[in-house]
């Protein structure tokens, strides 16, 4: 079971259109960086996979974040982590280093073959790769972390070739900022 997270405005994009998400950082406070809800979740996942470049960034982040502060940095760092790249030679983690999983013949199919190793993985952020998963039918779950600004312009959160999907409402919390935590089922 696949699960997609994304950070998005309330208008739907998840990147500003540079690519920065510097709406995020002008949202959240920074006692808000976790919530019961994400701890809760992560309970449940057994690994995490992550594109290229949102590796790249949470490589440079996770295995050092202070606990007291990122109460999800210990889960992360314990969790197995796999990250979908053709480029990539080495995937350095903190004082280890993390699975590379090659995109042949194509993302799907690669993540398609992870899926009897890990009852339950969760991608974040990794637009890319969660574009090939959605276009492929591949993601059971879909959280949107919305936080409450528009940014009028950026790149959307789904593919615009994905077309129709329904979405069947599995929770929603409110948090005292106003972001709002949404969980749907993909039918």
């Amino acid at each position: 079971m696949i699960t997609v997270e994304q950070i998005v405005s309330a208008d739907g994009y998840a990147a500003e259109p540079d690519g920065g998400m510097r709406f995020v950082d002008a949202t959240t406070p920074a006692d808000e960086l976790t919530d019961e809800d994400q701890l809760t979740m992560l309970a449940s996942i057994d690994a995490i996979l992550l594109g290229r470049r949102t590796y790249e960034m949470f490589a440079g982040y996770w295995p050092t974040a202070d606990p007291a502060v990122e109460r999800v940095a210990p889960i992360i760092n314990r969790l197995p982590k796999l990250v979908v790249s053709s480029t990539l030679e080495r995937a350095p983690w903190g004082k280890g280093e993390i699975e590379i999983v090659r995109p042949e013949p194509s993302a799907a199919d690669a993540v398609r073959a992870l899926e009897g190793r890990f009852g339950s993985i969760i991608v974040w952020g990794s637009l890319s790769l969660a574009d090939a998963l959605l276009e492929a039918g591949l993601v059971a779950h879909l959280r949107l972390r919305t936080c409450p600004v528009l940014i009028g312009d950026g790149r959307r959160f789904a593919p615009d070739a994905l077309g129709q999907r329904l979405l069947r409402l599995e929770s929603s919390t409110p948090l005292p900022s106003g972001h709002l935590v949404t969980q749907y089922a993909l039918d």
